[in-house]
């Protein structure tokens, strides 16, 4: 890939205008969302999502969540059934994705489903790519905007890390709110199966999807983004439930215990959450050999949190 001079720019209107022209013409652009930075392309274009596979090195099999304004466009791009409807109606603008048959029309690239019958789908909530999607005028992919398999990225100098030489522009808004990527689920004709767990939890989503019962996130294909096995990763060996470290481990804690860093003194997993990849990249830049983290809570979005980090603990393949 050509090396390019990525720039960092403030959210502001002659951003977005900028940032659109570059969607228009089929570049990829790094925007906040309220969950993650995502690197956003526009997803009717083949050439456009290839340069997103590429900037970071992400395998075809694994397929990417589509952006939408609105659950009118989304229903353009997928097939929804009444429990998708509900569930779109109850939590969108927001961080949940929503795995629907594709429909057959969708002028979708292909490698955006790479070659499933279903489509991801999602209508974020933060201003930032609500209005790129407006401006651009197009459904975006938008992984995040990391090097595939690597430590997500919750500000503009995440990216810049990581794509830096690879994006021309990352649109700066500040530090992601949640901090989590989006709850995924596939929702079928009889049952809705959680794929990925994040901000919103399976039980509100079930109350909305009545008749429903399966939580298993499925046989090991990967139906979504996030589920393979080694992902969110920091480039040092990563030990969980440490409650002592070695001498040689950088501790990120969780509550009152004595620690390096400390996602939450107070014990709120909803600000751990919103720490947690930051965390992870700071305890990258340390000197120290390792990382280790503190028990977490396997409760609300603690469940979530603890996904991240199990995938990121992963043996490498």
């Amino acid at each position: 890939m050509k090396a390019q001079n990525t720039r960092v720019v403030p959210f502001g209107d002659e951003a977005l205008a900028e940032a659109a022209r570059l969607i228009r013409a089929g570049e990829p652009v790094a925007v906040p969302t309220e969950t993650v930075y995502g690197l956003a392309a526009d997803a009717t274009n083949p050439e456009a999502v290839a340069r997103i596979y590429a900037a970071k090195g992400r395998p075809s099999f694994n397929p990417l969540i589509v952006h939408v304004e609105s659950l009118a466009e989304a229903e353009r791009l997928g097939i929804f059934s009444g429990p998708a409807r509900a569930l779109a109606e109850a939590f969108w603008p927001g961080p949940l994705t929503l795995v629907v048959p594709v429909r057959e029309d969708s002028g979708l690239a292909a490698a955006v489903t790479s070659g499933l019958p279903t489509v991801a789908l999602r209508c974020p909530a933060h201003p930032a790519i609500r209005a790129l999607l407006a401006a651009a005028g197009r459904p975006l992919a938008a992984p995040s905007a990391n090097s595939s398999g690597s430590i997500s990225p919750t500000r503009a100098g995440h990216v810049l890390a990581g794509l830096g030489g690879n994006i021309p522009m990352i649109l700066d808004g500040g530090p992601a709110e949640r901090g989590l990527e989006s709850t995924i689920v596939a929702v079928e004709a009889d049952r809705v199966r959680l794929l990925r767990p994040g901000p919103i939890g399976f039980d509100e989503i079930a109350a909305f999807a009545s008749g429903t019962s399966a939580r298993a996130s499925g046989d090991g294909r990967i139906e979504a983004p996030g589920q393979m096995r080694s992902h969110y990763a920091p480039a040092k060996p990563l030990r969980l439930n440490v409650a002592v470290p070695r001498p040689d481990e950088w501790l990120i804690g969780f509550g009152p215990v004595e620690c390096d860093d400390n996602l939450s003194p107070s014990g709120n997993l909803e600000e751990a959450a919103a720490r947690l990849f930051d965390a992870l990249h700071r305890a990258d830049a340390q000197d120290r050999a390792g990382i280790a983290v503190a028990p977490i809570p396997e409760q609300g979005i603690g469940l979530a949190i603890n996904d991240r980090l199990q995938r990121a603990a992963a043996p490498r393949a």
